[in-house]
């Protein structure tokens, strides 16, 4: 028995055409845009997770890993500014956390100077496995911009960047999920 393949999604332009037919006050041209970026973000993240996966860790643990190292030396954060910073629940970081610190990532210890508060800290091997995603994800995305040239790939960051300035503006609340993908 083979596998039958599912449904293939709508190429941008057959999209942007059924759009379109269904709403006629449709820009084309921001659709594109925006459809195309949803499309990448997405695709991204799956590639981003087949990487992750091949270390032996999720995307959100990655995330955590990312956090923490962006936190600078030590590399430290409580848990609840770790669930802040992840969009997440104290629960699900919780849970978060009790998976890491089983797998070596992390530690979770509490502070010496307040009994009360925990501090959740990188472990060499966290760190290792942080460095060897990033290695893996400069490759794939270097090989990403390849067509890109130096001044093609600034001009596009500059566009991003400004795009993501006006979202934070409006949707200033909107940093973290909506739910919880763990």
């Amino acid at each position: 028995m083979g596998d039958t393949p599912g449904p293939t999604e709508p190429t941008l332009e057959e999209q942007i055409a059924a759009y379109q037919r269904e709403f006629q006050d449709l820009d084309p041209q921001v659709e594109k845009i925006v459809s195309a970026l949803g499309r990448l973000n997405r695709r991204m993240n799956v590639a981003y997770g087949r990487q992750t996966a091949t270390l032996g860790i999720s995307n959100a643990e990655w995330e955590v890993l990312k956090a923490l190292v962006l936190s600078g030396a030590p590399y430290q954060m409580g848990p609840g500014d770790l669930a802040k910073r992840l969009g997440l629940t104290p629960a699900a970081m919780t849970h978060r956390i009790d998976r890491m610190v089983s797998e070596g990532l992390v530690t979770r210890e509490r502070d010496e100077n307040n009994r009360v508060r925990v501090i959740v800290e990188l472990t060499a091997e966290g760190r290792e496995k942080w460095l060897e995603a990033m290695r893996l994800a400069t490759v794939f995305e270097e090989d990403l911009l390849q067509d890109l040239t130096p001044v093609e790939r600034g001009v596009l960051g500059e566009v991003l960047t400004r795009l993501l300035r006006r979202v934070e503006h409006a949707q200033p609340d909107a940093g973290g999920r909506l739910t919880d993908l763990d």
